[in-house]
Formats: C-alpha cells, structure tokens, sequence
C-alpha cells in the first residue's frame, strides 16, 4: 500500500506545479478552447457541408478533446525532464519511497489535470452548440477510451521526457502528434482528402480513436471502428510503459 501512498503524493506534487504555472494552463485549457471556437466560428460555414447532416461543432468536438489531451500531456514530458536534468530524481532516489512512484505520480497528475481540462472544452462545446445524443452508457465507454488514450500518450511523453536532453526537446514530441490530429478525420472527413492522404489518415491511430469517440456521442454505438481504436491505444500504452520503465532503469543505475 504504501507505493500507492507515495505515488499519490508525488502526483500532488506534480498537480501543484501545474496549479501555480500560468503557461500551463493557458495552453492545455485555452488553447483547445480558441481552436474550437476558431474552427466553428471562423471556419465553420465553409467546411459545414463537408461533415454532412452533422452539425459542424458535434463533428470536431472529439477532435479538439483530443488536441486538448495532446497538449496537456506535453507538460509530462516537461516536468520528467526537469526532474531528470536537475537530479531532482536522484534525491528521490535516495529517500525511502517507493521506485515506482517518481514515474507514477507523473502519470496520475498528467490524467488527472487532463480530465479537468477535457470537462472545461466538453463545457465550452455545450455552450457552443454541441449537441450529443450519447446515452449514459455511451458516456461511460467515451471517457474509457479518452482514458485509455491519456494514459497511452502520457507515457509516451514520459519517454520523450527520460530521453530529451533539454525542456525544450521535451516538449517537441507534442508536434508530431498533432500533425497525426490534423492529419485525421478529426476536423474535416478523411475521403474528401487528396488520395494519398487518405491512406494515411485511414491508417494511422487518431483516426479510429477519433471516429470511434464521435460515433459514441453523435450516435450512442461505438461504430465499427472501436477495435482499431482500443488496439491502438493498448499498443501503444504497453508499448510505452515498457519502454519508460526499461529507459529509467538505464538511466538511474
């Protein structure tokens, strides 16, 4: 029990330095927020035909809950870097805490001030017009797959965070997967994209993830991609975590 002690308390830490970080805040909550009201204020009459009969706002909805858990999870990323560039971890390493609460507390912290940050956009979008026909039990599977998504790319930024030499390199990886969102059917559908970025927007994870979130929400069904979407998501986050753990070993031996 008391590894899940310490791992809660390193993940309020971690919470802490999120609260007094007025940059974080502003990006992972602000920032999704102004993209939303962009696309649907700006952009929207021009690419409403392009999402069908659905109304634009329900149509990227999923995708800017996933932008915000991209950019939220940057920050993990950055404050693992931090603590392994300034020995903050190997002063841990030497108090009589549990190993694997360094590494957990990150991740808690990060799913946690992600899911406070998913349910401000979710708030905005309502007051923006989104509209979900989701049941309860849609609802329950929606946030098991956003959950799923979170815990699998935070501890992919944990990896970019043990291996970055720098905070800025850090927090680089976010980029790459935001172009994957972008390059999805996140905001506009993927077969009205030029033949060989439908391939890979067909092909890539945000794709599924993202339809399959829109699908529970519009429609109350998963659709018919959830498979590829929770296949990709458990990939990735057993993937990852084997990855970080085999990596801080290497670096804290």
């Amino acid at each position: 029990m008391y590894a899940v002690h310490d791992t809660l308390v390193m993940a309020k830490r971690s919470l802490r330095h999120t609260v007094r970080s007025i940059d974080t805040i502003i990006t992972v909550a602000a920032m999704p927020v102004a993209f939303m009201l962009l696309f649907v204020y700006v952009f929207g009459s021009a690419l409403q035909t392009s999402s069908g009969s659905v109304q634009y706002i329900d149509f990227i909805t999923p995708g800017i809950v996933i932008l915000c858990v991209v950019s939220g999870i940057a920050y993990a990323a950055l404050r693992v870097n931090n603590d392994m560039t300034r020995g903050i971890i190997n002063r841990f390493r030497s108090m009589p805490i549990a190993p694997s609460s360094i590494l957990g507390g990150h991740a808690v912290s990060s799913v946690l001030s992600n899911l406070v940050s998913v349910l401000l956009v979710l708030l905005v979008s309502f007051v923006a017009g989104f509209r979900p026909g989701a049941g309860m039990a849609a609802w329950l599977i929606f946030f098991g797959i956003l959950l799923l998504f979170t815990l699998a790319t935070t501890w992919l930024a944990i990896v970019f965070g043990l291996l970055a030499k720098s905070a800025e390199g850090a927090g680089a990886f976010s980029y790459i997967l935001m172009i994957l969102i972008f390059i999805s059917s996140s905001f506009i559908p993927a077969g009205s994209m030029t033949a060989s970025l439908r391939v890979f927007a067909d092909n890539q994870p945000m794709t599924p993830i993202v339809e399959t979130m829109r699908s529970l929400l519009i429609d109350g069904i998963a659709g018919p991609r959830a498979w590829a979407a929770i296949a990709w998501c458990v990939a990735l986050l057993i993937a990852s975590y084997l990855l970080a753990l085999r990596i801080y070993r290497n670096k804290t031996a």
